[in-house]
């Protein structure tokens, strides 16, 4: 069960069409600006707010995307979900009273040992419960915040176990979304995620939500002071999907280096021949289309321990460039 009692919520109304994907986005920190790579000033968070609500987008609880992801229901065109990692104290100071104004859900990942040492700058477990208790759903993000593919699979589930006994306690409750620390799993930590009892799981990756993408691997869009503008959000928000299938090299940890990359693109997906790719640190790399099928070529290793590769397509209608694009982001490891 969601960790989140029935609300009601002031969505905006759309009267676009309806969707198949769904664009998540996160944060971390609130005018903390001393922390710019996980902080977003509190002016461009308003910035985002204003944006989301003229422009109709609709803001959903992520447990309804899940499901209706899950599920093939439709979704409203550029609908959205918010997430916030890491229960930071400007997250019940400064996001939350904004997000209750507007009406939006969203959804908190908590690593728990935090919370448990009453450490300076986070959130404390009876602010966690009143947020709870307006409405907002509260995920796991294990207990202490590892790097969760380098732990043995016995202290990945360790993790688990402590942080799940930890909300059980003290929210009464088991989270039933998860967020990877830092946005790193290997193939063995995702599947252990699924075996625990977890209905999604996200990373960091950017990307959009999609059923052609294991549900928990999902993306997300991250925000900050680099980031974090407003024609960023609005890129975000209007990305679709890239539907996919025959990923090679699926696990984020590199096997190989450099990996060798490959996809193949559902029918109907067009214009393949537009698709284009970047590395972190090279630009531009080669792609290589064999039919429906595409093949990524980087023209060097990776050196930086964490790394990423994103591909965008436009999106077309009637032959004609709409200013949205497909996404497909990828993040890799050096173990």
């Amino acid at each position: 069960m969601v960790l989140m009692p029935v609300m009601l919520f002031q969505f905006a109304v759309a009267t676009a069409h309806a969707s198949d994907d769904a664009t998540i986005i996160m944060y971390h920190r609130f005018g903390e600006g001393r922390l710019p790579s996980t902080n977003i000033s509190l002016e461009m968070f308003d910035a985002h707010l204003a944006t989301i609500k003229n422009n109709g987008w609709v803001v959903l609880p992520l447990a309804e995307i899940v499901a209706k992801l899950k599920s093939g229901e439709d979704l409203p065109d550029k609908a959205l979900a918010i997430t916030i990692d890491d229960a930071f104290l400007s997250v019940y100071e400064e996001a939350f009273p904004r997000l209750q104004s507007y009406g939006y859900p969203f959804t908190i990942f908590v690593a728990t040992k935090a919370i448990d040492q009453n450490l300076k700058g986070y959130a404390t477990w009876d602010q966690i419960r009143e947020m709870r208790a307006a409405g907002v759903t509260i995920g796991s993000q294990s207990h202490s915040h590892p790097h969760m593919h380098q732990l043995s699979l016995d202290e990945a589930r360790q993790e688990i176990t402590t942080s799940n006994a930890r909300f059980l306690k003290e929210l009464g409750e088991e989270p039933v979304f998860f967020a990877y620390p830092y946005g790193e799993y290997s193939l063995p930590v995702r599947d252990m995620i699924k075996d625990m009892g977890f209905e999604a799981a996200f990373g960091q990756a950017s990307g959009v939500a999609h059923a052609s993408i294991d549900s928990y691997e999902w993306p997300r869009f991250a925000f900050n002071e680099n980031y974090g503008d407003t024609k960023r959000l609005t890129m975000a928000v209007e990305a679709m999907a890239l539907p996919l299938s025959d990923m090679t090299h699926p696990s984020m940890v590199l096997e190989t280096n450099p990996p060798f990359i490959g996809f193949t693109v559902d029918e109907g997906i067009e214009p393949l021949n537009r698709l284009i790719c970047f590395a972190s640190g090279m630009g531009r790399v080669d792609t290589i289309p064999l039919g429906r099928r595409i093949e990524i070529r980087l023209p060097e290793p990776i050196t930086s321990p964490r790394s990423r590769i994103n591909c965008t397509m436009p999106v077309l209608e009637d032959g004609k460039e709409t200013g949205r694009f497909r996404w497909l982001g990828r993040q890799f490891l050096l173990n």
